[in-house]
């Protein structure tokens, strides 16, 4: 047994027996406690047993670096990339860099590519293991991709993962290695216990030659908690002691690994510390980079045999990413600047070249800034919006003051990015930095990016507010206008002021440039917008939208036909619109978009009456609105709603309660709708008529004073019209059918039609008159296709007092997306609201 796996061969065999088998591992433990010398271990064992090994080890500067750890699994395929149909052959070359393309990277075209080269070194005799060290590291463009080939793989590689624990929070097993619906390739998942002193004892003398006392063991030991990377590092600092410590004396080394490190690099003579403190500064540090940047050959020698890096023919590897990070903190910054200067002449990478000009530039350099702007675009491109945003801020900093147009474009780029990525906090600080320092147009479009800030936030007021402020600054008539108006015309929520600002934004945008999306959001939010206000459903409208986008919905209002569709029980059509959408968001890693999409899905299902299917996009929305920031109101009121089908009546009460003491705290009309319908429909199904009737009327009324006219999918009134009949207001009963009646003469659809008969047969039975014609009625609309299409939401028994029941659920409307364009979130009663913060 390796000096190094002791007190883990029964670990190792586990492993072992796992993957021969076909089976995934997961090895999972505290940093520094073996995990990656565990896994080099089983990755040497798999080569000398002639398997195909595939290997990825990623860093925390790799995290933000699209496709590098997918790249460095698929290497040793890349003989097979010439084979791959010519969109995955062009995928495939751009993530392994031996193609010369310029198109953007389509991430449904790598994860094909990548599905392939497995499926095809898989499919002979050999082995085939996929190992991945540290997928905290992962970057998500790999994660995302290895994800997807590994779940459509008909013959699986085995697959060993290690992460490390105890930093964070429960987090999602890497690779979704837990989900196997077959049940035949269960994951064996192993965490590493600490070690004890006499485990530490065999490790530490293997590594150092040295001999402790047992006293003194135990002391490491405890101070290292088990960890053997620190107790190594401990240990090291005891034997360069001129003696060890006495039992009364504490232990002369320094308290944090940062100061054990700079002890160990004080050691290393001149040629190797600085040849150290270069190969931290890297991205991904090779042979070929240091050569470049003027490192001697044998010059990591010394700090190979001290433990603190491994070099291979390919790469550099620091033994533990942290000790990376503890030598770059450790460089003085002058220093530091130095040295990040050198590595910028010598790398030929021009994405690792631009990150060493960004820390070595201190004054304006045209040149510099325009290679900073550049990396940022090319980052932005793959979906790394957070680190384009840090670059472009950089850029503008490094532009010559007299450059005012460019530096003010890379300004605002850098707001839109950290829009992109879901940071709204940092956004409007810098938006509002920006709006209050830039001049002319500048000034305008921060002032437009300050009110996405606030969408998004669900701050309508400030939306409305600053949106206008933009509107005052910018040429009435340009272009730049055109898009303020298709703005605030999602911002409002009454119909009126919005359908004017949607007529104003169409006739200022023109199809045959980059504004085409926000035309086509236009079109979308005046037919969206005409048919709240009551008006005919002008559905040239909405076609003249879809033959603009041509296949690639509008970010701005892309849900408004899903919204549409579901409003009129064309569930699949409907659903099929939000998995694009969702495809398209997952491959720009967008997951603000991600987020609405997923949310508007849970909705149709659960309209729909698929709550299996609903609660999985409800739950997934709430996990990814959650880290987003984004309040949880939308997604927690949704999860209310199917707690209510299925009959947990205490859950969703406790829901609509909060929802409305918010709504009242706030004064927010959309909230204060979309949690009266839910009170209705809590206490409906408690048997508690007045009550919903009196939620149900409530609604009714704030719909009206809002001037919708038609909340589209907002099916509420056969509810009402039950819990009036059982509270014995029969009047009150027969205005809401009037109301029913109304919505069904202005716009027919199968849920309208099935409940104006369910609630006659309600009314006749209450009135005392005979059922029977309307109960044939409804026995004809309960059987018809069209009453299927309209699912469970109007489908109530007259005369049933179950507490399970499926209500007339509310819609959603669109709203902003952080990519400049726009982003959909749930809204109810027609209005365009996201999810309240």
């Amino acid at each position: 047994m390796d000096a190094s796996l002791v007190g883990r061969d029964a670990v190792v065999e586990r492993v072992w027996r796992a993957l021969a088998g076909g089976a995934p591992a997961l090895l999972e433990g505290a940093s520094g406690i073996g995990k990656t010398t565990l896994w080099r271990a089983l990755v040497a064992r798999a080569r000398r047993a002639d398997w195909t090994v595939l290997t990825s080890a990623p860093t925390e500067a790799e995290a933000a670096l699209p496709y590098a750890a997918l790249a460095d699994l698929l290497r040793p395929l890349a003989d097979r990339v010439p084979a791959l149909p010519p969109p995955q052959r062009v995928a495939a070359d751009v993530v392994l860099l031996t193609g010369d393309h310029d198109e953007a990277v389509d991430e449904r075209a790598v994860g094909a590519a990548t599905r392939t080269l497995l499926d095809a070194a898989t499919g002979g005799d050999a082995r085939v293991l996929l190992a991945v060290d540290d997928a905290s590291w992962l970057d998500p463009p790999s994660e995302r991709a290895l994800r997807f080939a590994l779940r459509r793989l008909p013959r699986l590689p085995a697959v060993l993962v290690t992460r490390r624990t105890g930093e964070i929070g429960p987090s999602p097993v890497p690779l979704g290695l837990d989900d196997d619906p077959t049940g035949h390739r269960p994951l064996t998942r192993v965490g590493l216990p600490p070690l004890g002193a006499a485990e530490l004892h065999r490790i530490v003398r293997a590594r150092l030659g040295g001999t402790l006392s047992r006293p003194l063991l135990a002391r490491l030991a405890r101070d290292a908690d088990g960890n053997p990377l620190l107790a190594i590092e401990l240990a090291r600092a005891v034997l360069r002691l001129p003696r060890p410590p006495g039992p009364d004396e504490d232990l002369p080394v320094p308290s944090s690994l940062r100061h054990l490190l700079a002890d160990t690099l004080r050691a290393l003579p001149d040629d190797g510390r600085d040849a150290v403190r270069l190969a931290a500064l890297l991205t991904v540090p090779t042979g070929k980079d240091l050569a470049a940047a003027g490192v001697p050959a044998g010059a990591l020698d010394a700090a190979e045999d001290a433990g603190l890096v491994v070099v291979t023919p390919s790469r550099i590897e620091f033994v533990h990413p942290r000790y990376a990070a503890a030598v770059r903190e450790s460089i003085p910054p002058g220093v530091r600047r130095r040295l990040h200067g050198v590595l910028a002449d010598a790398v030929s990478d021009p994405d690792e070249r631009a990150r060493q000009l960004a820390r070595c530039a201190v004054a304006p350099d045209p040149g510099v800034a325009a290679d900073l702007a550049a990396a940022a675009a090319r980052h932005r491109q793959r979906g790394a919006p957070a680190l384009a945003a840090e670059w472009y801020d950089r850029a503008a900093k490094l532009t010559p003051p007299k450059a005012t147009a460019e530096r003010d474009r890379r300004r605002l780029d850098a707001v839109q990015c950290r829009l992109d990525s879901g940071d709204y906090a940092a956004a409007a600080r810098a938006a509002e930095a920006a709006a209050a320092e830039l001049t002319g147009p500048a000034h305008a479009e921060a002032l437009l990016l300050r009110s996405m800030v606030a969408w998004c936030v669900d701050d309508l007021t400030g939306a409305v507010s600053v949106a206008e402020r933009a509107l005052a600054a910018a040429d009435p008539d340009g272009r730049l206008a055109g898009r303020i108006h298709a703005h605030l015309t999602l911002f409002h929520d009454a119909p009126e002021p919005a359908r004017r600002h949607a007529a104003a934004a169409i006739a200022r945008l023109s199809d045959r440039d980059g504004h085409r999306p926000l035309l086509t959001a236009a079109l979308l939010l005046l037919f969206f917008h005409e048919v709240r206000a009551g008006r005919p459903a002008r559905t040239d409208l909405l076609d003249r939208a879809l033959a603009l986008e041509a296949g690639e919905p509008s970010f701005l209002a892309g849900s408004i036909p899903a919204i549409w569709w579901k409003a009129t029980d064309d569930h699949d059509r409907a659903r099929s619109r939000l998995h694009l959408m969702l495809d398209r968001a997952v491959a720009r890693g967008d997951e603000p978009w991600q987020h609405e999409t997923l949310t508007h899905l849970g909705e149709a299902e659960l309209l729909a009456g698929r709550f299996a299917a609903a609660a999985e996009h409800i739950a997934a929305a709430r996990d990814l609105g959650e880290q987003l920031g984004t309040g949880l109101v939308g997604e927690t009121w949704l999860a209310g709603m199917l707690d209510a089908h299925r009959g947990r009546l205490a859950e969703a009460g406790a829901v609509a309660a909060a929802g409305l003491r918010r709504a009242d705290e706030f004064d927010d009309a959309w909230c204060r709708r979309i949690h009266r319908q839910l009170a209705g429909l809590v206490a409906l199904s408690a048997g508690e008529w007045g009550e919903a009737a009196a939620a149900y009327g409530a609604l009714a009324a704030e719909l009206d004073g809002s001037g919708i006219a038609e909340p589209l999918a907002q099916r509420f009134e056969p509810d009402w019209i039950e819990a009036c009949v059982g509270a014995g207001d029969l009047a009150t009963a027969a205005r809401a059918f009037a109301r029913l009646a109304e919505r069904h003469a202005r716009l027919a659809r199968p849920w309208t039609a099935l409940g104006l008969a369910r609630s006659r047969v309600l009314l006749d039975s209450a009135g005392g008159g005979d059922p029977s014609p309307a109960l044939a009625a409804l026995a004809a609309a309960c059987w018809s296709p069209a009453a299927r299409a309209a699912g469970p939401a109007a489908a109530g028994r007259p005369g049933r007092r179950s507490r399970r029941r499926s209500p007339n659920s509310p819609r959603w409307g669109p709203s902003p997306s952080p990519n400049g364009r726009r982003r959909n979130w749930p809204g109810s009663a027609g209005a365009p609201r996201p999810p309240p913060r």
